[in-house]
């Protein structure tokens, strides 16, 4: 009696593409037109927030558009979401 084994690989899932993260200080280089504190700013400003008065604050949509991943005091910039968000931006 003859058996043969097959070597087979474990089901795997397919790998999911690899974000492009840049921090805040490697970012200008790569966009030019915008300087580290201006992200910082952007990253601030980032979701709707209340004022003393309790008046809303409108964001300006990185937030809920995924462009900021911190981890600890570390924080990422999303470049796909951010420029996701720029083309957002543009006029009609």
């Amino acid at each position: 009696m003859h058996t043969t084994t097959e070597a087979t690989a474990p089901n795997r899932a397919p790998l999911a593409p690899v974000k492009r993260l840049a921090t805040i200080e490697q970012a200008p280089s790569m966009y030019p037109a915008f300087t580290a504190n201006a992200l910082r700013d952007l990253k601030f400003r980032a979701f709707d927030r209340s004022n003393s008065r309790g008046e809303i604050i409108k964001g300006n949509g990185t937030g809920p558009a995924g462009v900021w991943i911190q981890i600890g005091r570390k924080v990422l910039i999303d470049l796909d979401a951010f420029e996701a968000w720029i083309d957002s931006h543009r006029g009609q």
